[in-house]
């Protein structure tokens, strides 16, 4: 299949999943202007950089969730593509103790979203406000960022204020800068 990017959702929405039509829908309501690109599942580093390439100038996040060890507080990280996750550097702005990769359910279950596909946009699904987002502030300053809609058969290109003022206001979720070193 080859590539292309195109402006807003698709014309035809039969096939797609409900957690995916739910992302346009809402970034349609915020009058959020997007780009797309529909792809197979990128499962080779190949495949991410042919996607990554056409979303440019957006940052492509890698989005990481994270729980504290007592599984009591979770944390949705957007870093830099780019850059290494950790835990140290993050505990420390955060004043939390040790970091690490949260289970696949309270992925499931707070952000309606599974591995491959992590991504900011689950945070409309976690009304509760059981997940913190932290940015990376190269990401925060970033014009675009590029992330998925809920599912990693399409990506996004999103001007960053949109997502951070507009999308995550409307989510009701605050975030939290953090400053990450690069290597």
């Amino acid at each position: 299949m080859e590539l292309q990017l195109v402006t807003g959702r698709p014309e035809n929405c039969n096939g797609r999943l409900e957690k995916e039509i739910r992302v346009y829908d809402l970034l349609d309501e915020l009058g959020i202007t997007y780009e797309r690109i529909d792809h197979e599942a990128a499962e080779t580093m190949e495949a991410c950089e042919a996607i990554d390439a056409m979303l440019a100038p957006a940052v492509i996040c890698k989005n990481l969730f994270l729980c504290n060890t007592q599984k009591t507080k979770f944390y949705l990280l957007m870093i830099r593509g780019d850059k290494k996750f950790k835990t140290k550097e993050i505990s420390h702005q955060i004043n939390s103790p040790r970091l690490s990769f949260a289970p696949q359910e309270y992925m499931e279950e707070y952000l309606d979203i599974t591995p491959g596909s992590v991504s900011v946009m689950g945070l409309m699904n976690d009304t509760k406000h059981h997940v913190r987002l932290l940015v990376d502030e190269d990401v925060f300053h970033s014009e675009y960022v590029g992330c998925h809609p809920c599912i990693n058969t399409s990506s996004l290109r999103i001007k960053s204020k949109d997502v951070f003022e507009k999308f995550i206001e409307k989510t009701g979720h605050d975030f939290t800068l953090v400053k990450l070193s690069a290597e």
